[in-house]
């Protein structure tokens, strides 16, 4: 039985390129794209920019806030803690609303949502007040990745996504790249400080979610509508249906579920204690300043941006567990030169060499969860996962402060030797050991490498929580025009059909 069960496991690991519909290439799939699909997937791209930018304003601004609040920096990471706790209840919220009535509007709630209490995060005036609010943000937060990564996804060719997945995730990436870009250039330059980077940040969400507002519903949805629309069902008998096929989901997929949680856990350990302390760790142990820091954080992201787009792609030939568990290797043998040197340029290469691993690894996430998962419920599954993950992984900050602060080292500091606290020890032992768990966790992970799940039924269906496909059992294929009508033109015909029958 265990001789099996490791025949499986290695034969699954073996690189094998992801089968095409009607053999077509990567590059032709990309240039068949009609202007929605393109919307869709810039819109999912732009929110999760939106998530990042945000919650890592948090983590650049711990300088900031300890002389905001007198508060010490193990105290002011409590905020980052919070917003990581409250992210699963949003996951549960939006997740559910988005399968159950569609991506669009839930989406564009979840972003205004979020907007007002990124607002609110630049006008508290005591440190209670920004924790209510960043508790509440986190609620607003936890919402975002499920409908993003869905609304990006579902809507493509499976030939591009494991490229557009590569791609999305860094959207990640490039939000805290873009907060340390500000963090840079606005925060010392204008009277607000710090909380213009929240302000900014409440803008950007706005206009994320006007561009979802203009653009159309997910085909799968409009179809799925369109044919229970035919059947006579009720909002009511929708939503009814909707409540079992749920039960029926959990109760066949509840090892999956647990198992995702488990995964989740690992990589948000990766993630988070790779880089939420980062800024503070090149202030504290390695007495760079504010600017240095901020330089050799936006180098890292750089290397993050690139290895989940390189990932991604490479996923689409080699496998989603292969690849992941490639970078994660790669991870491990940048350890060192992200924690040893004490020059900017040697860690700043560090930095650039890690995200690159960490990132690449997380750039095969979105579309491993989203073929993994129940194909009905491909909001609400990642979405919980990704966020109940981030939940038991939320005092990874704490954790690494209070280690350094009890673990300390010397440097020289003003040209006189100081005792800091130890945070490069601290954050190379947690993300060593955090490695081999997310590698252990996916070497037995289930793969779905390719799977069509755009044409299973959704989730206020009946059959949907056992996975059944639609009636036609039928792949719904883009059209490779960019006409007027984005539709696939079998969609527009049933669509058609039923409201003639309406």
């Amino acid at each position: 039985m265990a001789s099996q069960f490791a025949r499986n496991v290695l034969a699954g690991l073996v690189p094998r390129r992801e089968q095409s519909v009607g053999r077509k290439t990567l590059w032709t799939s990309v240039a068949s794209l009609t202007w929605v699909q393109w919307g869709h997937f810039w819109c999912g791209w732009i929110a999760w920019i939106c998530d990042s930018y945000d919650f890592f304003s948090v983590s650049l601004s711990v300088t900031n806030l300890e002389a905001q609040f007198n508060k010490s920096a193990n105290t002011v990471t409590t905020a980052i803690t919070l917003t990581l706790l409250f992210r699963p209840l949003g996951a549960a919220i939006f997740g559910i609303l988005s399968d159950r009535y569609g991506r669009k509007w839930p989406l564009v709630a979840n972003l205004l949502i979020a907007a007002a209490f990124e607002l609110g995060s630049g006008f508290v005036q005591t440190f209670p007040q920004f924790l209510a609010v960043r508790s509440l943000f986190g609620v607003a937060m936890g919402g975002i990745w499920g409908l993003a990564s869905s609304t990006a996804l579902e809507n493509l060719p499976v030939e591009t996504r494991g490229l557009a997945s590569g791609f999305l995730q860094e959207g990640y990436a490039v939000g805290y790249l873009i907060a340390a870009v500000v963090n840079l250039t606005l925060v010392p330059e204008t009277s607000s400080g710090w909380r213009g980077l929240f302000w900014l940040g409440a803008g950007l969400s706005v206009l994320s979610a006007a561009f979802r507002a203009v653009l159309p519903e997910s085909e799968v949805f409009e179809r799925a509508k369109a044919v229970e629309r035919a059947a006579g069902h009720t909002t009511r008998n929708k939503t009814k249906v909707f409540v079992r096929e749920t039960k029926e989901m959990l109760k066949r997929h509840w090892i999956l579920c647990c198992y995702s949680v488990v995964l989740m856990t690992g990589f948000n350990f990766l993630s988070h204690g790779s880089q939420d302390l980062y800024p503070t760790y090149l202030k504290t142990t390695k007495n760079f300043d504010n600017h240095d820091a901020t330089v050799a954080t936006i180098i890292g992201n750089c290397g993050a941006i690139a290895g989940g787009t390189v990932a991604g792609w490479l996923s689409q030939y080699m496998g989603r567990r292969l690849t992941i568990i490639m970078f994660v290797v790669i991870v491990g043998a940048f350890i060192p030169l992200w924690i040893l040197p004490s020059s900017f340029g040697a860690l700043s290469a560090g930095a650039f060499c890690l995200q690159f691993g960490v990132q690449g690894a997380w750039g095969v996430i979105p579309i491993q969860l989203a073929e993994m998962s129940p194909p009905a419920f491909r909001a609400t599954f990642p979405g919980v996962a990704y966020q109940l993950g981030n939940m038991v992984s939320s005092a990874s900050a704490q954790i690494e402060t209070t280690a350094g602060e009890h673990l300390k080292t010397t440097i020289i500091k003003d040209g006189k030797p100081t005792v800091v606290a130890n945070y490069a020890t601290v954050q190379g032992i947690l993300v060593g050991v955090v490695a081999a768990f997310v590698v252990l966790c996916t070497i037995v992970a289930p793969e779905n490498h390719g799977s069509h799940f755009e044409k299973y039924k959704a989730a206020f269906e009946e059959g949907a929580g056992r996975d059944e496909e639609m009636p036609d059992g039928e792949e719904p294929e883009m059209r490779e025009t960019s006409g007027p009508s984005t539709r696939p033109a079998s969609v527009r015909e049933d669509i058609e059909k039923e409201d003639i029958k309406v």
